[in-house]
């Protein structure tokens, strides 16, 4: 009995390799989600309609310029903060590294940006005060602010900022990965019928990336492409794959990032009309639909000891949502 708990422990830390720990303290943790939702099985990926399928139009994110903030150096759009982002672009030539600050009511999420390039940031939060601010490094750690602007937000609806492309879900550029959505979704009406059929294909064809995993830097951002034609990713890669599939499929998904016990890592949440918002991911056991963390059900090869370790919402925090 030792030895098999000390493999189901080698096992969980081979599955966490590589997503890593930032050094944060842990937020407080959620209520374990318990509700199931009964579903008929899937198909497999033998049975996906060759044919192509029209792809939907793209809620593509917009600097449209009619409330700007910019100077010399940057420029802030926040025409769309009622659609749920921000968009920030860095005009002024540097080699020095940049970071957007977004701070919302409650949470502050920090990006890196590039020069020349408009970058898309959603507002998490939901409603209230956020201010928004470029910073230039200085020296060292040191960073220097801009430009900065505040505004009071009052989102179109809580969906918004959980259903376009962003920075960390960009599935707005991502054609392949947003025509295997629409392949796998034909003829499915209902949000969990997508989700069924964009979560197990993920699974079942996509593995986890041990090399990437151990040389990963901070900063790395999934190019949901280069993933599905890979066929392979870290847990962030998972993530992230769904959410731009479900996204481009009007099904409203959270990219969730905090941490599985004690170690960094990256899940989703999505929104059913039937059911609402299904937190901290959900799974399907070919009954119902549970809870679902897609990097743990494929690298574990859904064996009883990971499910029943997914399933327990104790060993899960929220740190960050995209």
């Amino acid at each position: 009995m030792q030895k098999k708990q000390m493999l189901y422990t080698v096992l969980l830390l081979l599955l966490f390799a590589g997503c890593g720990s930032n050094g944060e303290e842990p937020p407080k943790q959620p209520e374990p989600f318990v509700d199931e939702t009964v579903i008929g099985t899937v198909d497999s990926e033998q049975d996906v309609i060759a044919e192509e399928p029209a792809l939907p139009d793209v809620l593509e994110p917009e600097a449209s310029g009619v409330a700007v903030e910019e100077n010399e150096k940057a420029i802030i759009d926040y025409s769309n903060m009622t659609d749920g982002y921000v968009m920030v672009k860095f005009i002024a030539e540097t080699e020095k590294r940049l970071k957007v600050q977004v701070k919302g009511p409650a949470i502050t999420y920090k990006y890196d940006i590039n020069v020349g390039e408009w970058e898309t940031f959603p507002l998490s939060d939901g409603n209230g005060t956020y201010q928004i601010t470029v910073f230039e490094n200085a020296e060292g750690n040191k960073y220097a602010a801009v430009l900065s602007v505040s505004a009071e937000v009052e989102l179109k609806d809580e969906f918004a900022p959980f259903i376009r492309p962003n920075q960390y879900v960009d599935y707005g550029v991502a054609t392949e990965t947003r025509k295997m959505a629409a392949r796998l979704t034909v003829g499915k009406e209902t949000e969990l019928e997508k989700v069924q059929a964009v979560y197990e294909y993920v699974v079942n064809n996509i593995t986890y990336d041990t090399e990437l995993a151990e040389t990963v830097k901070s900063g790395y951002l999934p190019v949901l492409d280069k993933v599905l034609e890979s066929k392979k990713g870290i847990c962030f890669d998972y993530a992230a794959l769904m959410t731009g599939m479900l996204r481009s499929q009007s099904v409203p998904c959270k990219l969730v990032v905090g941490y599985a016990g004690e170690v960094y890592h990256a899940w989703i949440s999505v929104y059913t009309e039937k059911d609402g918002w299904i937190d901290n991911a959900i799974y399907f056991d070919g009954t119902a639909w549970k809870r679902m963390d897609p990097t743990f059900a494929a690298s574990g090869n859904r064996s009883e000891e990971i499910m029943k370790y997914i399933g327990d919402g104790s060993n899960y925090t929220v740190n960050k949502i995209y």
